[in-house]
């Protein structure tokens, strides 16, 4: 699954996929590619470059420009004619290397109306599950997606939901707070898909990267959202990006359609309110969610429950919901690795929600994101986090770390 773009609705998702005991069909590849990115990706025509390796993950090389204002200079650009409109011209400076991130808090940009209207995206890790690899077991029966409960801030505080624009439009997705290892207590990271925040191979980093825990947290209708204050829809504040970083799979190999690079479908933000408060993320939600890496395999894990704001119909994308079904194995290609794959009819918007099972300790922990689906919307697939997942997640807390 991917965003969507608020000028072409990112609803289609690829056909459903019909899968053997041992692998997908080309055909099959196909449909369930198609769901991956939906319609918030950049053409391919944009020409490439070079990112960054997963050697240098941890290393300072990708530590944020120490004055943005200078770092925008550099590459040609106002900080103020960007926050004035410049940010919209994809053609001439659409950056793509991890070290040129660039999202400066425009304030109010992300107004109640933007945020109503800004549209679904949907796309895919490869981490080896054990025994699973190379295995596709038998697509699962669909799952209805049940609405989480009202408040969200009091049944799942972590969840929320990311903004952002790329050349289509403004395009949402769904997202998770997670814990900071060097931040105890007080994290500022959020877990979402790799396509909610770049486009993959050819393409570059989409900007206004915003995220809203507890969007909408009352579960107003569309109706009732019209004349809702921005307090109402975004209870806990809006958190913009400072930082954000994908797999570098991701960015080579990520597409549309097909599923390539979906097993490496995961990034992780590092944010900050807009309004300059100075509690954390996790103090101002009550929680974040560890993040269990290198999970048993699929046997052993009882059920799995993924979150998230379906708005491809028949959802709207106001509303919170999640789908729990025991999981079972996708694979795409066996030089990749499989995937978590759940019955459930949630559509493009869900991704890059969190999929939570019981960790190590028994207690919640996220396992993987929402990445791809097929078109009919009967099943979610998510990608195992292995080195690569826990890479990332360690470069960005380690990057930020004490402050």
């Amino acid at each position: 699954m991917r965003p969507s773009s608020s000028r072409q609705r990112g609803k289609r998702r690829p056909s459903r996929a019909r899968n053997s005991s041992s692998a997908l069909t080309a055909a099959a590849l196909t449909a369930v590619v198609a769901l991956t990115v939906a319609s918030c990706g950049p053409s391919d025509d944009e020409g490439s470059s070079t990112p960054s390796s997963s050697a240098d993950q941890g290393s300072n090389e990708l530590a944020l420009p120490t004055d943005l204002n200078d770092k925008l200079k550099d590459l040609g650009l106002d900080l103020d004619k960007w926050k004035d409109g410049a940010w919209k011209d994809f053609d001439k400076e659409w950056l793509r290397e991890a070290g040129d991130f660039i999202n400066p808090i425009i304030e109010d940009l992300w107004d109640s109306d933007r945020m109503k209207d800004a549209e679904e995206p949907d796309q895919p890790v490869e981490d080896d599950i054990a025994d699973d690899q190379g295995v596709t077991d038998p697509e699962p029966q669909p799952v209805n997606a049940q609405q989480v409960q009202t408040p969200y801030s009091a049944n799942a505080p972590e969840a929320g939901k990311v903004f952002f624009d790329g050349p289509e439009g403004s395009m949402v997705c769904s997202a998770t707070v997670v814990k900071d290892p060097a931040n105890p207590g007080k994290s500022n990271m959020v877990w979402t898909a790799g396509h909610c925040v770049h486009a993959g191979k050819g393409g570059g980093w989409y900007r206004n990267v915003m995220f809203v825990p507890s969007y909408n947290n009352s579960g107003l209708s569309v109706a009732e959202l019209e004349n809702a204050p921005k307090e109402q829809i975004a209870p806990k504040g809006l958190w913009w990006a400072e930082w954000a970083q994908t797999s570098d799979q991701w960015i080579e190999r990520g597409a549309k359609v097909g599923g390539q690079g979906a097993p490496y479908d995961f990034a992780v933000l590092k944010v900050k309110p807009e309004d300059g408060s100075g509690k954390s993320l996790e103090e101002t939600v009550g929680g974040a969610l560890p993040v269990e890496f290198n999970a048993p395999p699929v046997k052993s894990i009882e059920d799995m429950t993924a979150t998230g704001y379906p708005a491809a119909p028949p959802f709207d994308g106001q509303s919170l919901h999640q789908c729990t079904d025991k999981p079972g194995r996708l694979s795409l290609d066996t030089a990749q690795p499989t995937m978590y794959r759940i019955g459930c009819r949630m559509t493009a918007g869900s991704s890059g929600g969190g999929w939570v099972a019981k960790g190590q300790d028994g207690q919640p922990a996220l396992v993987s994101n929402t990445s791809i689906g097929p078109a009919n919307a009967a099943w979610l697939a998510g990608p195992h986090l292995g080195d690569e997942a826990k890479g990332v997640y360690n470069a960005v807390s380690k990057k930020f770390a004490n402050r």
